[in-house]
């Protein structure tokens, strides 16, 4: 039986010239661009998440409120569960595109703010 083999620590090597890097400070404009560019997106992530919880719920309150639409069947399934089982997903699909539009959009702006002179 052999004895375990020591722990060693590897690590860099010490050197007394580190160089920082600058650090962008509050009134640095590339700081401002970018969290203008956060917000901007923080905004579209909220507005996004807001209009699908507004059509979902508008979705099912029209199905609770209206007997109507409840009673109707497509080949033996209520309509209900179509539009809740398969017809959200068109709208998801619709809301990402726009979220992916505008946040592509966003994005261009601030490549074109912060590539400014």
């Amino acid at each position: 039986m052999t004895a375990p083999l020591p722990r060693v620590r590897v690590t860099a090597p010490r050197t007394a010239t580190r160089l920082a890097a600058p650090r962008p400070g509050p009134g640095d404009p590339s700081t401002l661009y970018v969290r203008s560019l956060i917000r901007s997106q923080l905004r579209v992530a909220l507005l996004a998440a807001g209009a699908f919880a507004i059509v979902l719920a508008a979705i099912t309150a029209v199905l609770a409120l209206v007997p109507e639409v409840r009673a109707l069947t497509v080949v033996g399934i209520p309509i209900a569960w179509i539009v809740l089982g398969a017809g959200i997903y068109p709208i998801v699909l619709l809301i990402g595109a726009l979220v992916v539009r505008a946040t592509d959009r966003n994005e261009q702006r601030y490549r074109s703010l912060a590539d400014e002179p």
